[in-house]
């Protein structure tokens, strides 16, 4: 599955995002500004407020934006995935420089879908400009609905993920010391879905943190503290950022009650911890208060995923597209025409999205899941083709350098793929670059507990920080470790969300545990919405030929082989859609 969030998990609607994008001034169709509404009308400083600020804000927060204290132990397999980070952060601050030749700042907010949340996961963190509104968070009036791109004169897209980035407009209103170029009227500032990199939303995060210490009382730019650090926890793999993001969404819900940008924060806050009841419940209540927005309307059309509540994820979808046709909500019909077996519709609303994406990162972000989408009908050169165009486009892109590892591990250059995927986890040890390498490392006789290790770690900062994956942790047990083990964490996740993947989860562990009959009924709901997924048609062919369904083995078997000629059961991580 494809993720948001996030956990950087590669679940529907989860996806993980490491895009950097440019805020932008927005005009309405008459040419005018709309005044920012961050500028409150008692801008005085007092020194309570300044001592509640910095109880939120953390005193050391304000100067040391990318050095986040892990909340687990400091053990040394975290250690190892903290120096990890944070030699990405700075590779990819230093590349960006050197190409665009400019220091990058904005207001670039966090995330749906890695959603790894991925989880994370899959589409969900795109999200097309249109024109801003007046009316809360950032959806345009409606309109006729468009399933094709359209031409823009400016561009806000992000990527997703597990996992729903938010980008701010108007930044020129939330920097201090910043004079308007015209008179004091300012661009509106809403949350967006934008692709960001660690270095710049932690230049964002610490432009915020310098605005609330003069402005203490500014919900919005609270708000858009919490989602910022909801992106940092997703791009950087660094689940201690979720916990900062809920005192400042909270500060924002104490000054704002029910706005609906605060509410669209929460809820991208909780469907990255993987509370997708609260993420859908948060996203009606942000709709209710602004039916408008298009953002709300993907949040809770990622978590409906997740819920396995598809056709109630594609009407929301399909509300998203009427008030925002762009990458966001393209991805997004792609993904969902994927989950019904339409690859060819799935492939067509990648393209919508790629002619509409203008920045670089989003023609990255498009090119990598077309690769997706190759690769996983066994079409390598085609998919390393689109993991090449993705990196031409950002060459600092991650899930397409994963992308790459993965077509080498399946055509066979395991050895070549063992490398690039210690260069993939060096920079992003997420989850499932961990298992994936270890699995490559398997194969070529070599020992993987130093990845094992290194994932042990993640589950660790994760369950400190609130997040809740026993997806990972089932999948991971079922093929690495113990079965029993696999069915406690599958039939939790299965329980809270009952959508194909978990089913076949429950079903391929509940095998494993030798309970096939069990398993069957699990296995034919994860292959029941026609989804051409080799892994799960694998896995029900496995669970028939042992309970002697030889006919049924046989039927489930060859499509397999019809879907994905380069399947192989040996590397079961490869196959699971990121």
């Amino acid at each position: 599955m494809r993720p948001t969030a996030t956990s950087a998990a590669r679940r529907p609607g989860v996806r993980n995002l490491l895009d950097t994008g440019d805020a932008h001034e927005t005009r309405h169709a008459d040419g005018t500004h709309h005044a920012d509404d961050t500028h409150h009308a008692d801008d005085t400083h007092h020194a309570d407020d300044t001592n509640d600020t910095n109880s939120v804000l953390g005193a050391d927060e304000v100067n040391h934006t990318d050095d986040a204290t892990p909340v687990a132990n400091p053990a040394d397999a975290v250690n190892q995935i903290d120096h990890a980070r944070r030699a990405d952060h700075a590779h990819a601050g230093d590349a960006r420089d050197e190409r665009t030749g400019t220091v990058r700042s904005g207001i670039d907010g966090g995330t749906a879908g890695d959603g790894p949340n991925p989880a994370s996961g899959r589409r969900s963190g795109r999200e097309d400009d249109g024109d801003a509104s007046a009316d809360g968070n950032g959806g345009a009036a409606p309109g006729p609905r468009a399933r094709r791109p359209r031409l823009r004169t400016v561009l806000v897209a992000g990527a997703g993920g597990l996992a729903v980035a938010m980008l701010l407009t108007g930044v020129a209103a939330l920097l201090p010391g910043t004079e308007p170029a015209s008179p004091p009227v300012a661009a509106r500032v809403e949350l967006r879905e934008a692709p960001v990199s660690p270095v710049s939303v932690a230049r964002s995060v610490e432009s915020l943190q310098v605005r609330l210490q003069r402005l203490p009382k500014d919900h919005l730019a609270w708000a858009r503290l919490g989602a910022a650090y909801v992106q940092q926890a997703r791009i950087t793999a660094d689940p201690s950022y979720y916990p900062k993001a809920e005192q400042a969404l909270a500060r924002a819900a104490a000054l704002a009650p029910g706005d609906p940008e605060v509410l669209t924060g929460q809820a991208s806050l909780a469907a990255g911890r993987h509370e997708f009841d609260l993420a859908v419940r948060l996203a009606d209540q942000a709709i209710e208060a602004n039916p408008y927005g298009a953002l709300a309307h993907g949040i809770r059309a990622d978590a409906l995923t997740q819920l396995g509540r598809y056709d109630e994820a594609t009407d929301a979808i399909n509300r998203m597209m009427d008030l925002r046709p762009g990458v966001s909500s393209f991805t997004r019909a792609s993904y969902d025409a994927e989950l019904r077996g339409d690859v060819r519709k799935a492939a067509d609303f990648l393209a919508y999205a790629l002619r509409d994406a203008l920045a670089p990162e989003d023609v990255a972000y498009c090119r990598y899941y077309l690769g997706e989408l190759a690769l996983h009908s066994g079409d390598v050169d085609r998919a390393a083709r689109e993991y090449d165009a993705a990196l031409a486009a950002a060459p600092d892109y991650v899930p397409a350098l994963a992308g790459r590892a993965r077509a080498l591990a399946v055509s066979g250059r395991l050895a070549q793929a063992a490398d690039a995927y210690q260069a993939v986890v060096n920079r992003l040890p997420l989850a499932q670059y961990l298992v994936e390498y270890g699995e490559v490392l398997v194969r070529l006789g070599r020992d993987p507990s130093a990845q094992w290790t290194l994932l042990d770690a993640q589950r660790r900062l994760m369950a400190a920080a609130g997040v809740r994956d026993d997806l990972t942790w089932a999948e991971f047990e079922a093929d690495h470790g113990s079965a029993e083990r696999a069915v406690r964490h599958a039939r939790a996740e299965y329980e809270r969300n009952p959508n194909l993947v978990a089913a076949d989860a429950l079903a391929w562990a509940l095998h494993k545990a030798g309970r096939s009959k069990e398993a069957l009924r699990y296995a034919k709901q994860a292959t029941s919405t026609g989804w051409r997924n080799a892994l799960l048609h694998h896995h029900r062919a496995v669970i028939e030929r042992a309970l002697g369904r030889t006919g049924d083995a046989k039927r489930s078997a060859a499509l397999v082989k019809e879907i994905n000629p380069r399947f192989d059961p040996e590397l079961p991580a490869l196959a699971r859609f990121s």
